[in-house]
C-alpha cells in the first residue's frame, strides 16, 4: 500500500480521517499472467491501482485482438465508461505479467466519497488522469503518422517498448507488425 499512498499524495493527499474512510473500499489482489481483471461485456465495478506488473486493455475485432492501452506500475486501470455509466465494458483488461493491484470497490468508494469531499476529489483526479492519458493516445492517431507515433512512444514511454511484445505494440500503434519492424529497423 506504500506505492498507493505515494500515488494519492501526489494527486491530492488524504487526511488520517480520509484514509480511515477509504480503507473499506480497498483490497490487495494478485493476478497471474493472462488472468482477466475485466472481460468484455462485464460492468466494471472497480478501479485497479497497479502496484507491480502491467496489464493491457484490448478488444476483439473479427478475431483479432486490438490493444487500446497498457497500464504499468503506479497507474489506474479501468473502463471509464463502464465504471461511470454502469454499462457493459466494450474491452477486456488482462494481466500481461504477474500483477499486484489495489482494487478500489466502486460502491464502497462512492460511500466514502459521500462522507468526504477529499475522497470525492481524489476519485475525480484519478479519472481525470485516466481521461488525459486516453486523450493523448487518441491525439497520436489524429496528428501523427506511423513513424511519428513510434518516435513519440520511444521518447515518452520507453518502458512500453521494453516490456510489451512487438505484436501487442504494433496493435496499440495501429500498425501491421511488419510495418513496425521496418520502422524500428530504420531507426
Amino acid at each position: 500500500m506504500h506505492a498507493l499512498s505515494t500515488f494519492i499524495d501526489g494527486l491530492s493527499g488524504l487526511s488520517a480521517r480520509g484514509w480511515e474512510l477509504l480503507q473499506p473500499a480497498l483490497s490487495e489482489l494478485a493476478y497471474k499472467k493472462n488472468d482477466y481483471l475485466l472481460k468484455t461485456g462485464q460492468v466494471c465495478d472497480a478501479l485497479f491501482f497497479i502496484s507491480r506488473g502491467y496489464c493491457r486493455a484490448f478488444y476483439d475485432k473479427d478475431g483479432q485482438e486490438i490493444n487500446t492501452d497498457f497500464f504499468f506500475e503506479n497507474e489506474i486501470a479501468t473502463s471509464i465508461n463502464s465504471f461511470g455509466q454502469g454499462v457493459p465494458s466494450v474491452f477486456s483488461i488482462q494481466a500481461c505479467e504477474n500483477l499486484s493491484v489495489v482494487r478500489f470497490d466502486k460502491r464502497r468508494l462512492f460511500e466514502a466519497a459521500a462522507q468526504s469531499t477529499e475522497i470525492e476529489t481524489l476519485g475525480r483526479k484519478c479519472l481525470q488522469r485516466i481521461a488525459a492519458k486516453q486523450e493523448k493516445h487518441a491525439a497520436m492517431f489524429k496528428i501523427m503518422n506511423a513513424t511519428e507515433r513510434y518516435a513519440y512512444m520511444t521518447a515518452h514511454f520507453p518502458e512500453i517498448l521494453q516490456r510489451v511484445s512487438l505484436t501487442q505494440l504494433s496493435s496499440y500503434l495501429g500498425l501491421a507488425r511488419e510495418t513496425l519492424s521496418r520502422i524500428r529497423a530504420k531507426r
